[in-house]
């Protein structure tokens, strides 16, 4: 029997890349990275250089695509493919990456009367400029006892879409007139390869506070907003939600020819990029945590019931695997700190070191850091040096670094930092299990784990459990792949459901990390000075970050 393939196409946030997959056995065939042409934008927009605010970050929709003519044929002339095995395709996304569209389905900004207009531009996820209507919006949830607020962990993000809508109709009322929808990028996506408008219960549910069973927010709440937004829901952010896995469409005549696949083949609807990489890992039932772990970690598990999480970003039906509640929790900076503390503050002489060895600085700071034993560098970090995500949601927190002497190592700063970082996702996993949502074991993907291996150790005896690793090193776009073949389905050489796929694609490396007991009791204790620490700082007892915050921006 010939074999068939899929294809997964993972939106990044400065390059996309395609992988060409294998369906019998989840093998990466071919992969390949377009970058994109225009990057992140938030300095100036492209062509006419209007200049950006603080904290605006833009795409340019077309990038997207060239991914799609670039990526593609890519895969299938390395592989050599016959495109009729082909079966499917499926695509990821950081999210909420948003943007206003016409009735044709076009984006505003590439329209020449409004290109010069930042709001008519795509809205990347790191888009913080919306902060004031969060807040507000969170505000006005509050006082009225909203029921979705529990939901996200008592508070709505400016990262995602209906405080990036608001931004948009408070600063260019006439760009939010003129839109037809607004849209996940994910889900224009689909539109382009598909000709058909559809939404995915991933990004409805945890960007845009829609609920399988209630729906969004009631119109009542809308107006509370503002009266302007009362029929948002039904009118700009109209559409069916589909579950992921569903066949979206199938590819039209003009996308298969510019990808160099066949008219015909199955599109599943969009989805996240981290919640892709849980059933890449292999994960379809409860009591699993899956880490995609990078710059920073999202956290993701599976439910049976809905609980009330402290600091969780959502708890959606169907929202990672269909027939499960799926939670989400993260920590808003990881990796970026460990390339903070090189880039800025490691000494000359470390790197020289690393010259002459022919070593990453990273990986001669883990080699320095791995001699010692936990607490034997007598220091403690917080991992705030990107405000906290998880569980407290603040983003005017600040890092803290205490037990420094004369006599203090940088190799010790890296591994406090590493542990600090095992500390946070520790919180994470404690406030799952306190509130009734079981966190059994750990499985890891994305960069980190492929390349740190005491990172990997120190988070297995933080937590006390043991961790699994991905075998992939594209576990978002192995995901992707994999809802392709559920949305092609068996009778076409998939698969009927995402459970089945993961059985059969879903791989983790031999070989596992597992705690060491002598470490997790020493880990024990630095873990009640971090929780002391964290709330001390963390929970208003002394508010001195944010003290120091304000006093930098008066100045």
């Amino acid at each position: 029997m010939t074999k068939k393939y899929t294809i997964g196409v993972d939106y990044g946030t400065g390059s996309g890349r395609a992988v060409l997959v294998d369906l019998s056995n989840g093998a990466e065939i071919a992969d390949h990275v377009t970058e994109y042409r225009h990057g992140v934008i938030d300095e100036k927009l492209p062509e006419s250089g209007v200049k950006l605010d603080h904290e605006w970050a833009l795409q340019h929709p077309l990038d997207y695509i060239e991914v799609l003519a670039t990526s593609v044929p890519a895969v299938m002339k390395e592989s050599g493919v016959d495109p009729k095995d082909v079966i499917g395709l499926g695509i990821d996304f950081t999210a909420c990456t948003m943007l206003p569209i016409d009735q044709t389905g076009e984006p505003l900004c590439l329209k020449a009367e409004l290109k010069d207009r930042p709001h008519s531009w795509l809205k990347l996820w790191k888009h913080h400029a919306a902060q004031d209507e969060a807040n507000l919006l969170n505000e006005i949830a509050e006082k009225r006892g909203e029921e979705f607020l529990p939901r996200y962990g008592g508070k709505i993000s400016s990262e995602w879409m209906i405080a990036k809508i608001w931004q948009i109709l408070n600063e260019d009322e006439e760009i939010y007139e003129i839109t037809d929808r607004f849209l996940e990028a994910t889900d224009w996506v689909v539109f382009k390869l598909t000709g058909n408008m559809t939404r995915n219960s991933c990004t409805a549910g945890y960007k845009s506070i829609w609920h399988k069973q209630e729906g969004y927010p009631s119109k009542d709440f809308f107006k509370a907003l503002d009266p302007r937004l009362e029929d948002l829901t039904e009118t700009k952010l109209r559409g069916d939600i589909l579950p992921l896995g569903t066949k979206a469409g199938e590819l039209t005549e003009e996308m298969a020819a510019l990808m160099g696949l066949n008219p015909g083949t199955a599109v599943a609807v969009g989805n996240v990029d981290a919640h892709a990489a849980v059933p890449g890992v292999g994960v379809v039932t409860p009591g699993k945590l899956v880490m995609a772990m990078g710059t920073s970690i999202c956290h993701m598990l599976l439910g049976t019931e809905e609980k009330q999480v402290e600091g969780m970003c959502g708890v959606v039906e169907d929202g990672i695997i269909p027939g499960f509640l799926g939670y989400e929790a993260g920590q808003s900076a990881v990796g970026d700190i460990f390339a903070w503390y090189v880039d800025q503050a490691v000494p000359a002489y470390i790197k020289e070191e690393a010259e002459q060895k022919g070593v990453n600085v990273h990986v001669l700071l883990e080699q320095k850091a791995a001699q010692y034993k936990p607490g034997q560098t007598g220091l403690l970090a917080l991992d705030w040096w990107n405000g906290n995500r998880s569980v407290l949601v603040d983003t005017d927190l600040t890092g803290l670094l205490i037990g420094c002497t004369l006599l203090t190592k940088p190799e010790e700063i890296y591994r406090a930092l590493l542990e600090a970082t095992a500390f946070g996702t520790r919180k994470i996993v404690d406030a799952f299990q306190d509130n009734g949502v079981a966190v059994d074991e750990l499985y890891a993907c994305g960069g980190l784990p492929q390349k740190n291996n005491l990172l990997m150790q120190i988070y297995a005896d933080v937590t006390n459990r043991e961790i699994k690793v991905a075998a992939s090193k594209q576990t978002p776009a192995l995901g992707a792949a994999m809802f392709g073949a559920v949305a092609a389905g068996s009778e076409k050489g998939g698969y009927d459901t995402i459970t089945e796929a993961a059985e059969k694609m879903g791989r983790v490396r031999e070989g596992s990390f597992k705690p060491i007991p002598e470490n997790v009791a020493v880990y024990e204790k630095l873990y009640q000075e971090y929780s002391r620490l964290h709330d001390y700082f963390g929970r208003g007892e002394n508010d001195v970050m944010k003290r120091l915050k304000a006093i930098k921006e008066q100045n």
